[in-house]
């Protein structure tokens, strides 16, 4: 009985018989029966293994698709009998096979019993620590180191050390497990299993030179060494990000096996996991990891779970029709199987089957109080909700739900394979994605705050690159996030890795260039465009290329040329949903917000152009293409600044009071309203009314701020700091909001408060800026000298390295 997802068990467990030098008792693979039944037979009337053969004889008959109940009544006869005058070693053997099945409190009255009669075996003491450390209950836990150190007194047990270092490792002290390991390491070098325990613990401490260097250690004593060869493969592909590689090392993994566990369907079905989870859908590494699934279920064609698992590998490959073919064999081989019922759900959200959906969504929910909350469930209820347009606040709940879930299931694993598969950074990059949808797709103008949902994705990606640094999709996404965070340098030094990673990256080409038009560095926007073309002549065929060039030439001044490049854009295959989908051209991924973008750019020129009927018929388009659709309202808010341009101010604010606060871009449909009556208008009393709405609608930090800055504006700081301190009860670390506090205490002359703000702000560990602010206040009321310790206390914290603090140091 070999198990399957801990061979170091079955190593140890080799290791403990092979020193009592009794018998040639093995584990075998739970699919040969007859053989396993046929060793167990030899070795039957052995005494110390004679009780330990007969549970495993009841144990495999038990097992077996026919069990021989006779033969299993006579058995356990036996085994009564011969429990009653068992010898020392016979018991351990009894309580070491039952701790391996799992009967663990059965385990404990047999290893309690050769202690007793042993007077305190070091070994029955070892067995009992490690009864405890697997125990999973907290009280157990805390007894084990002590039975594994009065076993291992004045030795050096391999059994007991290496349960210690289990110990350390459950206590999360992976130095102390680490150092363990290089304990038995400098007496048994040939002892492997502490060589793989050795490299997982490197992992864990996220150290990936010393795991991959242990890992070639354990290749040269073991050149078929399965955990070494999938370290490396997991290294090539989660540290380095180089697919080649990672391929050609899975394939390694894959030969060693076949050679190794040509029989064992579980292994084969696990080993996919990791690599399918963070290879970032590259088809190369899915096609592989899909032959190891299928040659699970060649091995085991009952198993519903492994079914299901082929499902996801379709799915991820974007092959729908054959995933649901997948999930539906799941589901014929066990009809309650719950993840391939959710597979079928996915399938058919994809394929926008909303009707088949809703029943089943609500079946999951009402079993999901038995069967525990499910982060793929609330991500599939958010898709769901999403594609009927329901209100933003609703699906954000739910995408809330989803993070909470998913990664309430990480808490304490170390970094290492199980947790790359729970992690799942294929899944968690679809949940960014989908807050994505509800996010400007512009970075906030100046003095605006950024979308307060683009702070959940960062820190959800943050968590993703740090684990997994070679998936270059988490880290572009990252780069989007701070770009639209109004974070252009962090951005670009993000995107320059994955260019330097993948030079061919388009993408991250495209960004870069987005990033640098909003520094209006023109040249710097070209080159990467020109760049991005060089390596991917087919960009040209993406209405994103063409919209970024005119964006360019737009605000260069070049709007007839701007005009011609979105002409062209208008023209590609996909921009029209008509045209994409009889079009019998390849497909290109034409995001809806990219393709609105374009429209609403080229109306833009126009307009700018002096072209007003035409920008009239470019935008009729854009409503005609986009009706019932969430881009819908974009158009609708870009009529409202046509409108407006052509000074029909009444048309404009009817336009956008029809967008309520139960659908997508309602805040800036808002905001606009309010410019519209503070510029057109001059009605400082609507333009902040527009803000007290929404927070009143949608009460967030965000729209407190919002609230809070429409007060600063109109010159009325007393309302605003009132509204920032709501907000910033709401956030309460929120150094931000604290700087705006100060500034306007400091326009009502409250200065003494505003030297209180700051000083209470600087003690919840936000630093620089309210550093500055408090600086330049102290500065203004001549206090030199405590605005020179605060100076000082940026410039130890910096070692010295800032201008402008030097600057005001030098005023001081």
């Amino acid at each position: 009985i070999y198990d399957s997802d801990n061979s170091s068990l079955e190593k140890y467990c080799k290791y403990c018989i092979t020193k009592a030098n009794e018998t040639d008792l093995e584990f075998v693979s739970s699919g040969h029966i007859q053989e396993a039944l046929l060793e167990l037979e030899s070795i039957k009337n052995k005494q110390d293994v004679s009780l330990c053969t007969m549970m495993a004889q009841i144990y495999i008959q038990k097992k077996s698709p026919h069990p021989d109940r006779e033969v299993i009544v006579e058995l356990d006869t036996k085994l009564k009998e011969q429990r009653k005058v068992a010898g020392q070693q016979a018991l351990y053997f009894a309580g070491l096979f039952l701790w391996h099945i799992g009967r663990h409190e059965k385990a404990r009255e047999y290893v309690d019993r050769m202690i007793k009669i042993s007077n305190g075996s070091k070994e029955g003491l070892i067995l009992k620590g490690w009864l405890d450390v697997t125990s999973g209950k907290e009280a157990s836990i805390k007894k084990a180191v002590k039975y594994l150190d009065e076993g291992l007194q004045n030795g050096h047990d391999l059994f007991g050390l290496m349960g210690k270092a289990q110990y350390f490792e459950l206590r999360q002290n992976y130095s102390g497990a680490l150092e363990t390991m290089n304990q038995i390491i400098a007496n048994s070098p040939q002892f492997l299993p502490a060589f793989i325990k050795k490299m997982k613990l490197q992992l864990a401490l996220q150290d990936w030179e010393q795991a991959i260097e242990t890992a070639h250690r354990l290749l040269q004593k073991d050149a078929l060494n399965l955990e070494a060869i999938k370290m490396e493969a997991i290294h090539s592909l989660c540290r380095e990000g180089n697919i080649p590689e990672a391929s050609s090392k899975l394939a390694d993994l894959i030969n060693a096996l076949g050679k190794l566990e040509p029989h064992n369907p579980q292994l084969f079905c696990k080993t996919a996991l990791v690599f399918s989870r963070t290879c970032g859908r590259s088809q190369l590494i899915l096609q592989q990891t899909q032959t190891l699934v299928e040659k699970a279920f060649s091995l085991a064609s009952q198993n519903a779970d492994i079914a299901t698992e082929l499902g996801y590998q379709m799915v991820l490959q974007g092959k729908i029709k054959e995933a649901v073919k997948w999930y539906k064999t799941a589901m014929s081989l066990d009809e309650t199987s719950v993840p391939a019922l959710t597979g079928i759900i996915r399938c058919q959200l994809i394929e926008g089957k909303l009707e088949d959906v809703e029943q089943q969504l609500e079946f999951l929910n009402e079993i999901q109080h038995s069967i525990g909350k499910s982060a793929e469930l609330s991500y599939l209820c958010a898709v769901s909700a999403m594609k009927k347009h329901k209100g933003q606040e609703d699906v954000i709940t739910l995408l809330n739900d989803v993070l909470d879930a998913h990664f309430s299931s990480l808490q304490g694993l170390p970094l290492g394979v199980e947790y790359f598969e729970k992690l799942n950074p294929d899944f968690l990059i679809e949940i960014i994605k989908e807050y994505l949808n509800f996010c400007p797709t512009q970075p906030a103008g100046p003095g605006q705050p950024p979308s307060p949902l683009l702070k959940p994705c960062a820190s959800v990606l943050e968590t993703v690159v740090k684990t997994v640094p070679g998936l270059l999709q988490a880290a572009y996404l990252a780069a989007k996030v701070k770009y639209l965070a109004g974070n252009c340098e962090a951005s670009r030094s993000v995107l320059q890795r994955c260019i330097e990673q993948n030079p061919s990256y388009s993408d991250a080409h495209l960004l870069m260039a987005q990033v640098h038009l909003l520094q209006n560095n023109f040249k710097l926007c070209s080159q990467s465009l020109e760049l991005c073309l060089s390596y991917n002549f087919e960009i040209r065929e993406h209405p994103l290329y063409h919209l970024i060039k005119a964006q360019a030439q737009i605000k260069m001044g070049e709007i007839a040329e701007a005009i011609k490049t979105l002409q062209m854009a208008m023209n590609l295959p996909g921009m029209s949903r008509a045209a994409s989908s009889k079009s019998k051209i390849k497909k290109i991924e034409i995001d809806g917000s990219d393709r609105v973008s374009v429209y609403l750019e080229l109306v833009n020129a126009h307009r700018l152009n002096g072209e007003q009927h035409e920008a009239i018929k470019v935008l009729q388009d854009a409503i005609n293409e986009f009706s019932g659709t969430p881009e819908e309202l974009r158009v609708m808010i870009a009529n409202a600044d046509l409108a407006l341009a052509q000074g029909d101010v009444e048309e404009a604010l009817t336009m956008l009071r029809n967008i309520t606060s139960e659908q997508p871009y309602f805040v800036q449909a808002k905001e606009k309203m309010a410019e519209i009556y503070l510029e057109y208008r001059k009605d400082r009393k609507l333009y902040a009314s527009c803000y007290r709405d929404l927070v009143e609608k949608l009460p967030s930090s965000h729209t407190f701020l919002l609230l809070g800055d429409a007060y600063m504006n109109i010159q009325e700081p007393e309302e605003a700091i009132e509204v920032y301190e709501q907000a910033l009860k709401k956030n309460p670390r929120d150094g931000a909001l604290a700087s705006k506090i100060g500034n306007a205490l400091v326009k009502t002359h409250n200065y003494s408060k505003a030297i209180n703000y700051y000083e209470a702000a600087l003690k919840t560990g936000q630093q620089n800026f309210l550093c500055y602010d408090l600086a330049e206040l102290l500065l203004k009321l001549n206090q030199y000298d405590k605005a020179e310790k605060v100076l000082r206390q940026i410039l130890n914290h910096e070692s010295g390295k800032n201008f402008f603090c030097s600057t005001l140091l030098f005023t001081c």
